[in-house]
């Protein structure tokens, strides 16, 4: 049965040149829209064997001996994020992001719509719809740290005319005050831990932007990994969301059309695992590191630190390949943690990665970010 992608009839609406991109901010009346509450109290957490983990934001610098960093942890970490960074930061992911999303089984197989939602038309051409057209409307406050929320808008599929291509089929919030982590960087990247109920379930949320796109052309992709920790630690699925920046903060009133150039990709060709393994160097590494005691203040609430650059090597134990040059990971490191990775290949040898350590628990250890270049046999 062919894999078609989703064919939507779009609204237009002009996009910005990169001048306007870089100057804007969230306009006042929109950042009323803001929830009221910050990271005091505490971002929310799994709870661990019946009572709540407590963690403090250890940051570790590449001028930092481990010693000094122990000692930097107990009379720094509760100090206040960068403000000038996180307002750079809310810039940067403040406005409509619209594009396209699927779901992914854990090994990387595409998941079919809902049959309820496919047109009649698809079904008697006998095509498998595989991507949503999604819209997420983000705004941060660049004055108020972690005072940030986004909606993921799911649009009912259609076929020519027949219907309206505004169609919500779902729409859902979320608020960075109720991650159990978040790590952010200025250019407009994160990693958020979102739980999932009772259980040891988390969503495990990597926000990577495209680093050599014109301004005029900001992108980004979103690759959320389900993972059930516990005793039978295992991936449980992954979302994979490719959006493009076209306007100031909206609320979704109104879709990118033709100004947003992002296309259905769910059924396209997966990264070869061969431009994955091998050894790799990093480059512009940052960090949140997270130790024993949480801070009152911020919670599990960081900057992306400047952290020392290092080789490593990569297999292919727990890699999915995905379309849009992207792969997923997830493996256990040993003493009871686990690695969830997200990697975007540039081309060249070079790529973009995203990493979040969780203990077998649900605890957030690490939060890192770096570019990579692949490490030549003659290196």
């Amino acid at each position: 049965m062919p894999l078609l992608p989703t064919q939507f009839r779009l609204l237009p609406l002009s996009l910005p040149d990169a001048r306007q991109r870089r100057g804007i901010l969230p306009p006042a009346a929109a950042a009323s829209l803001l929830p009221s509450w910050s990271c005091s109290p505490p971002l929310s957490r799994l709870r661990s064997r019946g009572r709540q983990a407590k963690t403090r934001l250890r940051v570790v610098s590449p001028e930092t001996s481990s010693t000094a960093a122990t000692d930097a942890a107990t009379t720094t970490a509760g100090a206040p994020p960068d403000n000038s960074k996180w307002a750079e930061f809310a810039t940067r992911v403040s406005g409509e992001w619209d594009g396209f999303g699927a779901d992914f089984t854990a090994s990387g197989d595409p998941v079919e719509l809902p049959e309820k939602v496919v047109p009649e038309a698809y079904r008697e051409w006998g095509v498998q719809v595989v991507d949503w057209q999604t819209q997420c409307p983000t705004l941060a406050d660049p004055g108020a740290p972690c005072a940030l929320h986004y909606r993921l808008v799911r649009l009912l599929p259609t076929v020519g005319c027949e219907a309206d291509a505004a169609t919500v089929h779902t729409s859902h919030q979320r608020h960075a005050s109720s991650a159990a982590a978040f790590a952010y960087a200025a250019a407009g990247s994160y990693v958020a831990a979102w739980p999932r109920g009772p259980a040891l379930v988390l969503e495990v949320e990597h926000c990577v932007v495209r680093p050599d796109a014109p301004a005029e052309e900001a992108g980004r992709v979103r690759v959320v990994q389900t993972v059930a920790l516990g005793r039978e630690a295992r991936l449980r699925g992954l979302k994979v969301f490719a959006e493009q920046w076209y306007g100031p903060f909206r609320d979704g009133e109104q879709l990118g059309g033709c100004a947003v150039g992002e296309t259905p990709f769910a059924a396209g060709e997966k990264l070869d695992v061969a431009e994955v393994i091998g050894q790799w160097e990093t480059t512009d590494a940052a960090a949140a590191r997270f130790s024993g005691d949480l801070d009152p203040e911020t919670g599990k609430f960081a900057e992306l630190s400047p952290d020392q650059p290092r080789k490593l090597v990569r297999d292919a134990e727990g890699v999915v390949t995905l379309p849009k040059q992207l792969w997923s990971a997830f493996k256990e490191l040993g003493d009871g943690e686990f690695l969830c990775e997200v990697g975007w290949a540039l081309g060249g040898g070079g790529a973009v990665t995203s990493r979040c350590v969780l203990s077998k628990d649900g605890d957030v250890k690490e939060i890192a970010a770096a570019h990579e270049r692949r490490v030549s046999e003659t290196t």
